[in-house]
């Protein structure tokens, strides 16, 4: 199972991120577990300081942006 993270506020583009992580990963069929990160210690973890940001199984994977789905396709893939 992937554990999936999206690290940001609630801004807009934090929650399209959140919504397109959980649209690609249905597709994949992927078993995996989202949690928003919304507090900025628990971000400050994983060296982010610019958000929207990724992280795939403890692993930074994006920051600052938010893919495409073909480009979550290739990270969650």
């Amino acid at each position: 199972m992937k554990r999936i993270l999206v690290l940001g506020p609630g801004c807009p583009k934090c929650e399209k991120l959140k919504k397109d992580v959980e649209t690609v990963a249905n597709e994949l069929g992927l078993e995996y577990e989202l949690e928003k990160v919304t507090n900025v210690s628990d971000m400050m973890q994983y060296g982010v300081m610019t958000t929207p940001a990724l992280v795939v199984d403890g692993e930074v994977k994006v920051v600052g942006k938010a893919p495409s789905l073909a480009e979550l396709k290739k990270i969650l893939g």
